[in-house]
């Protein structure tokens, strides 16, 4: 299989404009994002797709591969489509690119699955994590996720679900990881099938593989990074360089 990570890079950001391109550590964000991408071996290209000169120009100063956006997009995902459609690939995995401490062990987790016993199942894949927080659990910037009996997605929503009417049903919560891990197929037909009325009022872009009845694996990831959302995560990121 021919595996390719994309690192879809937008230079506005409603919260933390320009984030992407902020001082972390004597590098920008983004170029510590696709550096520790690179780090992990384990795709045959790595490339920033970005709507940005700015950002294009920092990422190749730095030695790194990035590809310009012809269009706007509504989402990374449709950006990345964009960017693969004449490419020559089986699976695209999209890393954020505020993550700059993206790990192996999470994103060699995620493309395991397009090698095992149900593998001809999953058109995509992505990550989770517990959360055990009420406060998380209840806030809507958390997207919640819950699964069937073999891990594949059955709803996201930035509600808490399961709804606990029995709170001694022993329900676990999980935060969806915008980590994905898709079969070039997937994110195509994504590209070209309109918002449904589910993705439009969650404004979660994974409700749009289920509207159309595509499969989605997930897997289950202690990985706790450091998302670069606002000054104050940048913040954080910079302490934990330091330390």
């Amino acid at each position: 299989m021919k595996i390719i990570a994309m690192i879809p890079a937008r230079y506005g950001a409603t919260r933390f404009p320009g984030k992407l391109m902020a001082d972390l550590g004597g590098k920008p964000v983004i170029v510590r994002t696709y550096m520790a991408t690179l780090a992990t071996g384990l795709f045959d290209e790595v490339y920033v797709v970005t709507d940005s000169e700015i950002i294009k120009e920092v990422v190749e100063k730095a030695g790194g591969k990035a590809i310009m956006s012809l269009k706007e997009h509504e989402c990374g995902s449709d950006r990345i489509a964009e960017a693969v459609e004449n490419l020559d690939i089986d699976i695209v995995v999209n890393v954020q690119g505020d993550e700059p401490f993206v790990k192996k062990e999470p994103l060699e987790e995620v493309i395991k699955v397009f090698e095992g016993e149900d593998a001809d199942k999953i058109d995509l894949a992505s990550l989770m994590q517990e959360i055990t927080d009420w406060k998380d659990i209840t806030d809507p910037n958390y997207v919640k996720v819950i699964v069937d009996k073999d891990d594949f997605a059955l709803y996201f929503s930035r509600s808490p679900i399961p709804y606990p009417r029995d709170k001694e049903a022993g329900a676990r919560y999980f935060e969806h990881i915008g980590v994905y891990a898709f079969r070039k197929q997937a994110i195509m037909d994504f590209y070209h099938l309109p918002m449904r009325a589910l993705e439009a009022t969650e404004k979660v872009e994974c409700i749009r593989y289920l509207e159309y009845g595509k499969k989605i694996k997930m897997v289950e990831t202690s990985y706790m990074g450091i998302e670069i959302d606002t000054p104050e995560d940048l913040e954080k990121a910079a302490k934990f360089i330091k330390d």
